[in-house]
């Protein structure tokens, strides 16, 4: 059915840090917690840094490649520039971020929780967001390789500007969920867009794949 209602949009809260310091990256441990530091051009690869809190920090020109982040919480924290070919985050949390001019290789992010999470001109390789739990969340001027949501429960979710090569929503749960602005290569699991708005040309460039789908015969007459 067409509606000329669309999806209700994110609901992004506005990042303001205040009073932030310069901190040493040295002393950052697993399990602890950090509040209004400001962490520049620092190599974190390798590092434990399993549970760790980051709550009004800024993170800038970060090298994150196989830090351990599992159960790690970034709260309203910006990061600009990571630079991440393997960032290991399962069941991480993130509430009012910002992430941007990144690269992430292959992102492991699987029953995850985003609140109000805006990610922009970033390039992602295969993002694995299995069973994650994502509410108010935005891309912006992004490349994705691999988006893996099976399982996953999204919550007004939008795609400006951005493309994405495979799509897998296998057992997904969307609402108000906005992939007109998204350019889809490939999708996987078409009962997994129920609950998703697309445009009229997307519909049109997945005709056959719903055909396929339903086993219809697409044909000429004679």
């Amino acid at each position: 059915m067409t509606t000329t209602d669309g999806p209700h949009p994110p609901r992004l809260d506005p990042i303001r840090l205040t009073n932030v310091v310069d901190g040493d990256p040295d002393t950052l441990e697993a399990r602890n917690g950090y509040e209004g530091q400001r962490y520049v051009a620092s190599d974190l690869s390798a590092r434990d840094l399993r549970s760790t809190s980051f709550r009004e920090c800024e993170l800038v020109g970060i090298t994150a490649h196989d830090t351990d982040l599992r159960s790690a919480a970034f709260v309203e924290t910006t990061i600009e520039r990571l630079d991440a070919p393997v960032l290991n985050a399962p069941r991480s949390r993130f509430r009012d971020v910002s992430i941007a001019h990144s690269r992430l290789g292959s992102a492991e992010l699987y029953e995850a929780h985003w609140r109000s999470v805006h990610i922009s001109g970033s390039k992602l390789g295969f993002v694995n967001l299995h069973g994650a739990d994502l509410c108010d969340v935005l891309f912006t001027d992004c490349a994705i390789g691999e988006l893996d949501l099976r399982g996953a429960t999204a919550e007004r979710v939008s795609f400006v500007n951005t493309r994405v090569d495979s799509l897998d929503l296998g057992g997904a749960t969307l609402t108000d969920v906005d992939l007109r602005s998204l350019e889809i290569r490939q999708l996987a699991s078409l009962e997994g867009l129920k609950g998703a708005t697309i445009s009229p040309y997307q519909l049109a460039d997945l005709a056959p794949l719903f055909a396929g789908h339903f086993g219809i015969l697409v044909d000429d007459l004679p």
